[in-house]
């Protein structure tokens, strides 16, 4: 039994720009129906990586393979371009109504009036905007144009669908309600989707699959969890939010877990390492509940360690608590158990983690 074609294959793509690498993608493949999502700091080579899959940006070096063929050879470029769409994070309008740049797409591509009516006024009450049909672009809020270029993105019913930052610069309300209409558009067509963004909420939420990029190179991919839970190095586990992140030297191994030594305190950590091996630690702050030190250590089974709060920053739906238990820690607190703990900076407290929930990260790479 053949395995399924990928929708993407890229082999050995290179990017140089003024003499500098900038994309260095040895290999990628994206599958059929895959939302894969980028995220990394500006600069990364997120966007480089997404106008080359567009065909806009000229590869140096390497091949990209669409469903087989290689694009610009066994498919020519115009048939390829007309397979997917591009949604940018500033939205590119014609001056002319909501309605006529929703089915711009379709005229290009040779679709007559009566065909695209009906497509349009669907994708226009899909998202939303049927009110705004007869508006000019030009009078459109930020929130209102993004709705715009999603729509006519979607009216031509693509193949691939490809978003670099959508959502950015957007108020908190009109960008949740874009996300989560893009959400379940994306459940119900199943669209092969790279979605580009520094954003790791945006990222985690949408992603089946997920991809860290950092000077122009992919250094993980898999799903939200295995990241997380189990980045490839201490850049990758301070991107996607373990805050955490601890030196040390393995001094005890026992029973499927070890004991880590870090600046005197002694951390048990489920796994196998040997003694003296030296290890990085990361701790995502999700995974460290604080208690009442007058509730003392048998509440706290696991690792427990007396700390002094050094900073509280409200999150909004939680709170960031920064304590000094020997070595730095970083816990998050819903507001009400914020509130029943009654903490204060310089106060004092208990912060327990399961040795589970401690993992050992390979070594920063250098660059």
């Amino acid at each position: 039994m053949s395995l399924p074609v990928p929708v993407f294959k890229v082999k050995d793509l290179q990017v140089i720009r003024g003499g500098s690498l900038i994309l260095n993608i040895p290999s990628l493949e994206l599958t059929e129906g895959e939302i894969f999502c980028l995220i990394g700091p500006n600069g990364a080579g997120k966007s480089t990586l997404l106008q080359a899959l567009s065909a806009l940006a000229r590869p140096t070096k390497g091949e990209i393979f669409f469903r087989g063929r290689k694009i610009g050879g066994d498919i020519p470029l115009l048939e390829y371009r007309r397979r997917l769409a591009m949604i940018l994070q500033e939205p590119l309008l014609f001056d002319t109504t909501v309605y006529n740049n929703v089915a711009s797409g379709l005229k290009i591509r040779g679709m007559k009036r009566h065909e695209t009516g009906p497509i349009v006024e669907k994708v226009l009450e899909r998202f939303s905007i049927a009110q705004l049909k007869d508006r000019s672009a030009r009078t459109l809020s930020g929130g209102e144009a993004r709705r715009v270029s999603i729509a006519r993105a979607f009216a031509t019913n693509p193949e691939v669908l490809l978003l670099d930052e959508p959502f950015s610069a957007l108020d908190p309300i009109i960008r949740e309600s874009l996300i989560e209409d893009l959400e379940q558009v994306l459940k119900e067509t199943r669209i092969t989707t790279i979605f580009v963004t520094h954003d790791r909420t945006e990222a985690f939420r949408l992603a089946t699959r997920l991809g860290v990029m950092k000077a122009g190179e992919i250094l993980q991919t898999g799903s939200s969890d295995e990241v997380m839970n189990h980045p490839a190095d201490e850049f990758v586990a301070s991107l996607v939010g373990v805050e955490t992140i601890l030196h040390g030297e393995v001094t005890q191994r026992h029973n499927g877990a070890f004991v880590v030594s870090v600046s005197g305190h002694d951390l048990e950590v489920a796994g196998d390492r040997n003694p003296g091996d030296r290890v990085v630690l990361g701790l995502r702050p999700d995974n460290v509940p604080l208690t009442d030190p007058v509730a003392g250590n048998a509440m706290t089974p696991g690792n427990a360690f007396p700390g002094k709060v050094e900073r509280i920053t409200p999150m909004g739906l939680y709170h960031k608590v920064k304590l000094n238990c020997g070595f730095s820690l970083v816990a998050y607190l819903t507001n009400h158990s914020f509130t029943s703990l009654c903490l204060k900076e310089g106060g004092e407290t208990i912060a327990s983690f399961k040795p589970s929930s401690v993992h050992a990260i390979p070594q920063l790479r250098k660059q």
